[in-house]
């Protein structure tokens, strides 16, 4: 059977080449009896794609089971996996058969594989190695045929990292990788999609048929879909319910789609977050310009032993550094420069011939402060002051994104 057979037989729409890729796997894979683990986004369509596999093997006429593992808690799932002895526990009033036992012979499909807890991965890691199997309260062996396909939403190989996945599971699982592609990664297919939703529930509830402006499907095709097929299918009943002008616009659209999608459209072609590396930015910022300021500060002590402490002529001959040392100082009405300097005085002549050198050399050093977080907060002050508050002006001279300033300013309790 072909790809477009496929398609049509479970009702898949689209052209993308990953969907038609993913659908060339489940169908190589469907003859034999190996273990496939399906991964994708959240409603992008996992269990059809286990249906797939199911219905194109030599079980399909053997029971098909889906369960999802993260619905069921903790303390029943070995029961309902794996059935219960009557007595084994309380409320266990009867014996009752398991999953897999009930799917004997035919396929069981593991939804959320990756929540289920560590001991009931032990059982089913032995199911995988050898088919058999204990009912809870029970020592007898039961064996069982079936062919397991799981399928999960997160990263697990992650989770096995973290030590909450067993690491001889995920591969007896990830026999086969089975990767369904989200539907932000197949925008060719957004508007079928649409198309085929509105015009099935537009039957369903007899009403016109939807006809969408171009402005309508440009937005459908840039937002992000974080529910996949799932939410697609969701909005366009809703628009095909709710909205009564059937040339719905892009601000009908709008409408329907939830307020935090407001950031999505358009879609950011670099995906790359601009927080990943704010921290090491202030830094370097920081650093150059202490650099900057010791520098021209040098400069003009320099020029000030020169002149024999004439600070008058050294601030007429070097304007620029003065500006660019008091850009983020006021200074009061009427006062030029922010600083004097005192010549010593001593009542010796020898003293007074010696004025220069003492002034260079012998003057009390006053150690300065090299914390990064001192100047990074000093920066931030310098900043919010300068802008008179406004913390985005202030992030934009501090070459930082606004978030990055807002979140220092509470480390630091500016």
């Amino acid at each position: 059977m072909d790809t477009q057979n496929i398609k049509q037989r479970f009702g898949i729409i689209g052209n993308s080449p990953l969907l038609n890729r993913a659908i060339d796997i489940a169908s190589q894979v469907a003859p034999t009896d190996m273990s496939v683990l399906i991964t994708g986004e959240s409603g992008s369509g996992k269990e059809v794609f286990s249906q797939i596999i199911h219905q194109m093997s030599a079980r399909k006429h053997g029971a098909f089971i889906a369960v999802n593992c993260g619905a069921i808690p903790e303390g029943t799932i070995d029961s309902e996996l794996f059935g219960h002895e009557k007595g084994s526990f309380t409320g266990a009033h009867e014996a009752r058969k398991g999953y897999f036992e009930v799917a004997n012979g035919g396929t069981i499909f593991l939804d959320e594989v990756a929540e289920l807890p560590l001991g009931t991965q032990a059982r089913l890691l032995r199911i995988l190695e050898s088919g058999e199997y204990l009912r809870v309260g029970s020592s007898k062996v039961q064996k069982t045929d079936v062919r397991i396909i799981a399928a999960t939403n997160v990263d697990v190989y992650n989770r096995v990292k973290n030590g909450k996945f067993r690491e001889d599971l995920y591969y007896r699982l990830n026999t086969v990788p089975l990767r369904i592609p989200a539907l932000h990664e197949r925008k060719e297919d957004i508007y079928l999609l649409f198309r085929k939703f509105s015009a099935d529930f537009s039957d369903k509830y007899r009403s016109p048929g939807l006809n969408l402006e171009p402005d309508a499907v440009q937005i459908l095709t840039n937002y992000s879909w974080p529910g996949n097929v799932r939410q697609l299918k969701n909005i366009a009943e809703q628009i095909c319910v709710l909205e009564k002008d059937r040339n719905v616009t892009g601000q009908a659209i709008l409408n329907y789609i939830p307020n935090e999608a407001g950031s999505n459209l358009p879609m950011a072609i670099n995906s790359q977050s601009k927080e990943d590396f704010t921290e090491r930015d202030i830094l370097y910022k920081v650093l150059f310009d202490m650099k900057k300021d010791m520098v021209e500060l040098k400069k003009l002590v320099a020029e000030i032993i020169q002149h024999g402490g004439n600070t008058a002529t050294v601030l007429a001959d070097n304007p620029q550094y003065i500006n660019q040392l008091y850009r983020d100082v006021e200074l009061p009405a009427g006062q030029e420069h922010g600083f004097t300097i005192q010549q010593p005085t001593t009542s010796s002549s020898n003293n007074n011939s010696n004025a220069d050198y003492n002034f260079a050399h012998d003057a009390e050093e006053v150690e300065e402060s090299l914390s990064l977080v001192d100047k990074e907060s000093d920066l931030i002050k310098k900043a919010l002051k300068k802008h008179k508050g406004k913390r985005k002006f202030a992030a934009q001279e501090l070459g930082i994104s606004e978030r990055t300033l807002y979140r220092k300013i509470k480390e630091l309790s500016l």
